[in-house]
């Protein structure tokens, strides 16, 4: 009953991403061509490979507000070494490892410290930023060779690169989400944490990576973001945090943990990127565009806690 439930969510997603392509695609004309379809899926493999730790992260029965701020530091790291001389694989490892630690001190906040996770990654939030800005004195740092750049401009059969990282990346999600012991575990700890605990698993180790692993899928969108941009900022990834939520919660998973497929989120986070595209193109400012996102949010949570209730 409950895979019936999901899937049917997830087809009413993606009902609702179609929906809106065609609706779009009357309003503007501009909307469906080639260059930009393109344009929206490379724009949106950033929040895409971002939202996919942030599921991680919820299906456990968390929250991780401080995804933005990881990206903006784990891209420092990565242009301070390029610019340094590092080769760019090592540069890239050093950037993974900085987002894989920093979101791993998120666990440990959590688990060992007790905090709730609102709180802590909102402490992170603050705190990787600062270490951003402080890094760099507050400016970007720019200019890489065209190697490195590659991992976003090149294309391979027409297809931007970001746009094929994010399908690898989604494609080993799936896997380890859905075919491994640390998957079912993530879904356990979400849909009854004592429970788990009591039946022998070590929560906080797993609670731990799983927010490891959101700090890393920011550092994989950060060298995705340095590359296009040709720059790392650290004041990048602002707001970034609500674009993770709004994918996931859309895309199907419960911000009560215990539910939720990485298939609905990267629907959810096509919806995100096509919305803000369409709104681009029909000239509605940056500032209602904030209005049309948190009112997104509020109805799919709104949606979320219906079907739950219903359920009880």
């Amino acid at each position: 009953m409950r895979r019936l439930v999901s899937s049917g969510r997830r087809l009413g997603t993606l009902l609702g991403l179609v929906g809106l392509c065609l609706l779009l695609w009357i309003l503007t004309p501009h909307f469906l061509t080639v260059s930009n379809l393109v344009n929206v899926l490379e724009q949106t493999s950033i929040n895409a490979v971002i939202a996919l730790g942030m599921t991680f992260v919820i299906i456990s029965g968390g929250i991780d507000l401080s995804v933005g701020s990881l990206l903006a530091l784990a891209g420092v790291v990565l242009a301070t070494l390029l610019h340094a001389g590092v080769p760019p694989p090592l540069a890239a490892a050093a950037a993974l490892a900085t987002g894989f630690l920093f979101g791993a001190l998120n666990g440990l906040a959590i688990t060992l410290g007790r905090l709730p996770p609102f709180i802590a990654t909102l402490g992170m939030m603050s705190i990787a930023r600062g270490c951003a800005l402080v890094f760099t004195e507050g400016r970007p740092i720019s200019g890489f060779d065209d190697g490195f750049r590659t991992v976003a401009t090149a294309r391979v059969a027409g297809i931007p690169a970001p746009v094929l990282v994010t399908i690898v990346v989604y494609g080993l999600g799936q896997f380890v989400l859905s075919r491994t012991r640390f998957g079912r575990y993530t879904y356990a700890m979400g849909g009854n944490e004592e429970a788990t605990r009591l039946s022998g698993v070590n929560v906080r180790l797993h609670k731990t990576v799983v927010y490891g692993v959101s700090g890393l899928a920011s550092a994989i969108a950060a060298i995705l973001l340095t590359a296009r941009l040709n720059s790392a900022q650290p004041i990048a990834g602002i707001m970034y945090e609500l674009d993770a939520i709004a994918a996931t919660v859309i895309g199907g998973t419960s911000l009560m943990g215990g539910e939720g497929t990485l298939m609905g989120t990267l629907i959810g986070a096509l919806i995100m990127g096509v919305l803000r595209n369409g709104l681009n193109l029909l000239g509605v400012s940056s500032f209602l565009q904030q209005i049309v996102i948190g009112l997104v949010i509020v109805t799919a949570a709104l949606v979320d806690t219906t079907l739950k209730s219903r359920k009880a």
